[in-house]
């Protein structure tokens, strides 16, 4: 959260800052019964990345988010703990859809929630104005 990859959620962010993404992360599954995961690779244990389901004031509905630690990108990594995520989602939580709020140029993301058959909702609410809000339906 400190490194120029943060960019897109508003980083890079001091060491305050980062500490407090990571304690709303632990909160959002005591005050909304979901949040954040880390995503581990199987065969070794290592992280490589996050996906979550975010609420609460900083998001103006449901979010469904990733992201992908430096060096593991292009692997899949991000569509396939969203695509896990986003099915726990709808089979627990009920939503009428998730969104995902994406940085404008963030080719990597737009990809992702592209191949998760989400589609451009440019009258979704936003904090950021300048995001693009990608609408995830049940399957």
């Amino acid at each position: 959260m400190a490194s120029p990859r943060s960019v897109g959620m508003g980083g890079p962010f001091d060491l305050r800052a980062a500490w407090g993404m990571f304690c709303l992360d632990v909160a959002l599954w005591q005050l909304f019964g979901h949040g954040a995961l880390m995503v581990d690779l199987a065969e070794t244990g290592e992280c490589v990345g996050q996906v979550g389901i975010n609420h609460g004031p900083l998001f103006p509905e449901k979010e469904l988010g990733w992201f992908v630690y430096e060096g593991h990108e292009g692997r899949g990594y991000a569509t396939e703990a969203a695509f896990a995520l986003r099915g726990w989602a709808f089979a627990m939580l009920k939503p009428a859809s998730l969104v995902s709020y994406i940085a404008p140029g963030n080719a990597a993301s737009i990809a992702v929630a592209e191949r998760l058959g989400a589609r451009l909702d440019p009258a979704a609410p936003r904090t950021d104005p300048k995001d693009l809000v990608y609408r995830h339906f049940a399957s």
